[in-house]
């Protein structure tokens, strides 16, 4: 029930947002690779306040990622080249998800192959998994079978993906676009088609940065993923043009480090949002968001933040 006050406002207004048929009790979710796999951040966060932890990419077996130095600093954002490190889809089921079921909150299991096959094989392996309530494919990986290309450059194979992995559970299926492509909303439209309950953008942009007196790249891998708020203007745009393209929940990343900048993606069109390199740099970024977006809602009378999503205006 919602409670409201006389003139003032609703005291405690309506977060609640569906992707698929899975129900948030609130819009706010980690981003993937900046919340571990939610242990991590345990201890400064609590857990039963967030919408859902999104867990750091996994992928069928472990994968140690890529050699130091691995991480860098820019204005307004970070470099990161991990590689997309981690455990492996089956010692994750073993040893992350007994610590997660104790929450209140959904648990979205990330995943990410070098082929069909791997990322079909862990959707089937994830869909017996108590305590998984979602999965986010993310198709930023090179497909290995096409000469290195990712997944989610060309709409064909991101929706080939998709089917593989639609084909395999009855979860809900968030799809993760890469930016680095030409038309955002061909590739959004192509996974719906193919059985998304949701996308989810973007993904880090490539960019690189360099060391002026010893001549090399900052990082061992040369090239890396940029994100921060130096990219959250692309990731707004982006948002944008997959609301106006698809019919299906599109939950916004990029470079969200207040409440302000969350507002803006749900006024764009966004159902829910994703919080990533903030989490580095004050691990209760999140809270902070989730009260502020009830603070807005209050301020603006507003009982339901559906009333909030998709409201941009932009008449001239």
């Amino acid at each position: 029930m919602i409670a409201k006050c006389d003139k003032i406002g609703v005291d405690f207004p309506d977060l609640a947002v569906t992707i698929g048929n899975l129900v948030l009790k609130n819009p706010v979710m980690t981003a993937s690779g900046t919340f571990g796999y939610g242990e991590e951040y345990a201890p400064f966060v609590d857990l039963n306040r967030l919408g859902a932890v999104v867990v750091k990419g996994l992928s069928l077996e472990p994968r140690s990622g890529n050699p130091p130095p691995r991480i860098m600093e820019t204005p307004s954002g970070m470099l990161n080249a991990v590689g997309l490190q981690n455990i492996g889809v089956r010692a994750f089921i073993g040893e992350k998800l007994p610590f997660l079921r104790q929450f209140d909150t959904a648990l979205i299991a990330n995943i990410f192959g070098e082929t069909i096959d791997e990322y079909r094989r862990m959707a089937e392996i994830l869909d017996g998994a108590k305590g998984v309530h979602a999965i986010e494919v993310n198709i930023s990986c090179p497909n290995v079978k096409k000469g290195g290309i990712a997944f989610g450059a060309r709409s064909e194979s991101a929706a080939e993906v998709t089917r593989g992995v639609r084909g395999e559970t009855g979860l809900p299926l968030i799809v993760k676009l890469t930016p680095n492509v030409t038309d955002i909303a061909e590739i959004a439209l192509a996974v719906e088609a193919a059985g998304a309950d949701a996308v989810s953008l973007i993904n880090t942009l490539t960019g690189m940065s360099v060391d002026i007196e010893k001549r090399r790249p900052h990082l061992a891998n040369v090239t890396g993923g940029l994100s921060g708020p130096a990219i959250r203007p692309v990731a707004l745009r982006m948002v944008w043009q997959a609301v106006r393209a698809v019919k299906i929940p599109v939950v916004g990343i990029g470079g969200i480090m207040t409440a302000s900048d969350a507002l803006e993606f749900f006024i764009t069109g966004a159902t829910a949002i994703q919080v990533g390199t903030a989490n580095f740099v004050n691990p209760a970024s999140m809270l902070n968001i989730l009260d502020g977006i009830e603070e807005y809602l209050n301020r603006h009378n507003m009982a339901n933040i559906a009333e909030l999503i998709g409201s941009l205006n932009t008449d001239t």
